[in-house]
């Protein structure tokens, strides 16, 4: 059955890329993505980057799990930045740190990108910036919309991914 279910998710995600453009022309899809800026390329500062990439993810998957357009997506968040930030500070004063963090939209340039099966190409891109501190380390990045890539795993064998296709398989199943 897990291979049933892979299989279909394979060939769903084959279709939605030969039937939607990703660059160029009509069609478009427009991507919002996140990007999560660590304090600095120290160990600590990284590390904790990804404990509030962690919450982060967590508390935007029941907003973002119903997003159905570009604009709503960008107002959701927007709409959600105190929210975001508080997540974040509490993970930053758990861990003993005394930055704290800054949300914003912003379009920006950012290179070539693939994140599984997405590539996005160099060009500027609408993001949600979550800056943690002077946020001049590194960066943990992903795609808020479309959810593709907001997933959640409560272990090796039960990951849920969040997305429309997601649920249209398995209401065939």
């Amino acid at each position: 059955m897990k291979y049933l279910i892979v299989a279909i998710s394979i060939i769903a995600i084959a279709l939605i890329f030969i039937f939607t453009p990703l660059a160029g022309g009509e069609g478009e899809v427009e991507y919002l993505r996140i990007h999560i800026r660590a304090n600095s390329n120290s160990i600590e500062d990284q590390n904790v980057k990804y404990k509030v990439k962690d919450e982060i993810v967590e508390a935007l998957l029941p907003l973002v799990s119903e997003i159905e357009s570009f604009d709503e997506a960008k107002t959701v968040i927007s709409n959600n930045f105190a929210m975001i930030e508080s997540v974040a500070n509490e993970v930053l004063e758990k861990e003993g740190f005394s930055y704290k963090s800054k949300a914003k939209i912003a379009n920006e340039y950012f290179p070539s990108r693939s994140y599984q099966s997405i590539t996005l190409e160099e060009g500027n891109y609408d993001a949600l910036i979550l800056e943690l501190g002077s946020g001049e380390g590194d960066n943990w990045w992903c795609i808020v919309f479309p959810a593709f890539c907001f997933t959640k795993t409560q272990n090796s064998d039960n990951i849920v991914y969040i997305s429309r296709i997601w649920d249209i398989i398995k209401s065939v199943l």
